[in-house]
């Protein structure tokens, strides 16, 4: 027997989950043939890895996050808040990856806990579900011999019955289920909001990957943790937590088209890519930053063949140089 969440549809959810879908509509018909997604997709990350840890209370700023993104130095750091936001970068590359997969396993969930949680849990095992009882506030979560059990349900629901929701809905039941059960002894609220953001990946709710939902949260985390308690004062009726998250999911779109406007009035749009312009700008956005010579390589081109696919790039403003001569190396605009 699966999962079956409890919650109603209001006049105030309904009114949101419209809203959202028509912002939705005009990102995704303004976007898709953007140049700059790359560099757009490179920011949401930057934001989600920095949202997301910081509200677990990691102390990186958004710019030292941007920096270790781009494979850069930090200074006045330590290695745990490093490996910390290191380890979410390699949890949002494993859910892009797997965006289109129909079917998610105890196996992938573990998986993606282990790339988050790797050397930074305070009890537990990365990669396994508890086996201890632990506490969250005044919340005690499931026994641990409950954990596999209710996993199991909430996997056979977020596979099956979640598809005929909106994705709005389901991700954000998926989240509360998930931070409920509590299934790993450390790194819950890290992986709960991964889950939450793969199945708006799944659904082909965010097809270019440009909402960073986790930002709307950190900036209030009183607020969204009453919102998650509020679920269970009220025998774990999901109403209000819905209403809660669609209103952060519609915060969100309303800043990503701001930052598009951003990029609209930057002038990026006069360019029309080519296909290695277009490899080049994923690359880059992959990698953080490239040299001339991993250029190169990775386009099969000479030095020559190289700038002609860069210079556009670089007059249009998508991409920066960075350093000397000798040492400089290639990076996606900041947005």
């Amino acid at each position: 027997m699966s999962y079956q969440p409890q919650f109603s549809i209001t006049p105030a959810l309904l009114s949101l989950v419209e809203e959202i879908a028509a912002l939705r509509e005009r990102i995704e018909g303004a976007s898709v043939a953007l140049p700059w997604i790359p560099a757009l997709q490179k920011d949401t990350r930057t934001r989600n890895g920095h949202a997301s840890t910081a509200i677990e209370g990691n102390p990186l700023t958004l710019e030292q996050v941007r920096a270790l993104e781009e494979g850069r130095e930090i200074v006045a750091s330590d290695q745990r808040s490093e490996r910390e936001v290191l380890n979410y970068f390699a949890g949002l590359r494993f859910i892009e990856k797997n965006a289109t997969r129909k079917k998610v396993t105890h196996e992938h969930l573990f998986e993606l806990h282990r790339l988050l949680a790797d050397t930074v849990m305070d009890q537990g095992t990365a990669g396994s579900y508890r086996t201890i009882q632990v506490q969250v506030g005044k919340h005690f979560p499931p026994a641990a011999a409950d954990v596999s059990p209710q996993m199991f349900e909430l996997l056979e629901w977020w596979n099956g019955a979640s598809s005929k929701l909106s994705p709005v809905l389901s991700s954000a039941i998926l989240h509360y289920r998930f931070e409920d059960i509590h299934p790993f002894a450390d790194g819950n609220g890290r992986a709960g909001r991964a889950l939450a953001l793969w199945d708006l990946y799944r659904r082909g709710f965010d097809s270019h990957y440009l909402f960073s939902v986790d930002e709307y949260y950190w900036e209030d985390r009183p607020a969204y943790y009453a919102a998650l308690t509020q679920v269970r004062e009220s025998g774990e009726d999901l109403t209000e937590w819905l209403e809660y998250s669609a209103q952060g999911l519609k915060s969100t779109l309303e800043r990503v088209w701001l930052r598009l406007q951003k990029f609209q009035a930057a002038g990026s749009a006069k360019i029309t890519l080519t296909p290695r312009q277009e490899h080049l700008l994923g690359l880059l956005r992959d990698h953080g930053s490239l040299s001339p010579t991993e250029i190169w390589k990775h386009l099969d081109v000479s030095r020559q063949g190289a700038m002609n696919i860069l210079s556009p790039l670089l007059e249009a403003g998508l991409v920066e140089k960075r350093g000397t001569q000798k040492t400089g190396r290639y990076f996606l605009t900041s947005s």
